[in-house]
């Protein structure tokens, strides 16, 4: 939520689900599915009766690392903005 930059007492509130603890909680998370979906990879690639499953695995992986990235943006554009004052 953006505020007028003109005020000077006030501040930008920041919802719970958009907030730093929140957003490094979610890359962490999302790094414990990327690795989950690795070693989903791992299995299917070992067993023949699940090659055809595979496509689960990986995308898992694609999934997880775009959300990786995205809050990763989201974290550094915030910072870039906090500092740049």
């Amino acid at each position: 939520m953006r505020i007028d930059q003109k005020t000077v007492s006030r501040k930008a509130i920041v919802p719970w689900y958009d907030s730093e603890i929140v957003c490094l909680l979610t890359i962490v998370f999302m790094f414990l599915v990327f690795l989950f979906g690795f070693a989903g990879v791992a299995v299917a690639r070992e067993n023949l009766e699940y090659h055809e499953h595979i496509w689960v695995a990986v995308t898992l992986i694609v999934m997880s690392s775009g959300i990786i990235i995205s809050t990763t943006i989201r974290l550094i554009r915030r910072y870039a903005y906090r500092f740049s004052k």
